[in-house]
């Protein structure tokens, strides 16, 4: 699970953009949503609702262009605050950071809406739970993931978040939401045109 939360993608770019600009607060609600997208993918995979949503081409095809349209949003969202260097308010005040909330927000719907996370734990999970499993095998399983990949982001937040000052100079957050931005959009294109 540490091997999969690891992997880079949309989770990972939405963590390392809001502790870097952010801060701390924002990188850590940011790896909590995912935590609990996370948990929740891996519940109705154990319980064998994923599997439906893999089945259906309908439901895998909703679920794949509400997530490519949300990362997309995301993308350009950073390309036009890098195009335009959007980081004051109009009264000159500082722009606000992002807030606990909507880093969890981002965070939980980042996950929640990859359908490749629906199929990677479609066939992670019944590997680990026995041939007849039990409520209580599945909740046990999907809480231990939530919490190893909360985990990782939450590190990974932190650990960025120590180099905030540096992530927050003009020229440097200007530079990092055109990279940003632009991952986010290539990955929402990804998922769009990714087959089923």
């Amino acid at each position: 699970m540490l091997l999969g939360a690891m992997a880079p993608g949309p989770d990972f770019v939405i963590v390392t953009r809001n502790a870097m600009l952010s801060g701390r607060r924002a990188g850590v609600s940011s790896a909590a949503g995912i935590g609990l997208g996370v948990f929740v993918w891996a519940a109705l995979s154990g319980f064998g609702v994923a599997g439906l949503l893999a089945a259906s081409a309908r439901a895998f095809t909703i679920v794949k262009v509400a997530g490519a349209i949300y990362l997309m949003f995301l993308g350009i969202r950073a390309l036009l605050a890098a195009r335009r260097g959007g980081y004051e308010a109009p009264d000159g005040s500082a722009a606000p950071p992002v807030g606990v909330s909507t880093g969890f927000r981002q965070g939980l719907l980042s996950n929640l809406l990859n359908p490749k996370a629906a199929v990677f734990f479609l066939a992670l999970m019944p590997q680990f739970l026995p041939a007849a499993p039990a409520f209580t095998d599945t909740l046990e399983l999907s809480t231990l993931t939530a919490v190893v990949t909360a985990g990782w982001f939450v590190a990974l937040a932190l650990g960025i978040a120590t180099l905030r000052h540096f992530f927050t100079r003009t020229r440097v957050r200007r530079a990092l939401d055109a990279a940003m931005g632009t991952v986010l959009v290539a990955l929402g294109l990804r998922i769009a045109l990714a087959s089923h």
